[in-house]
């Protein structure tokens, strides 16, 4: 679970402007932190298939956010990606 210094810290890397909370750049980054633990979550508890079901609704929440990204701003797309090594 991220907390609200972790979440702060992530935020604060990636936002566009001093007040940014909701971007696409700031969600993407709050649900690949989100994504990594789940899934290292789900290496020791295999059986979870709620949280399964949960951490595919993340992947593709932030497949949305990637292909709006691309279509809006292919540089900040790609500005992403390489900061956050999706690809």
């Amino acid at each position: 679970m991220l907390t609200k210094k972790k979440k702060e810290k992530i935020i604060k890397d990636v936002r566009v402007h001093e007040t940014d909370t909701g971007s696409p750049e700031v969600q993407i980054s709050i649900l690949t932190k989100r994504i990594e633990e789940l899934a290292s979550h789900l290496k020791t508890h295999a059986k979870d298939n709620h949280s399964r079901r949960g951490l595919l609704q993340m992947v593709a929440d932030r497949r949305s956010h990637l292909k709006y990204l691309e279509k809006k701003n292919p540089k900040r797309h790609t500005a992403i990606v390489k900061k956050l090594a999706l690809k």
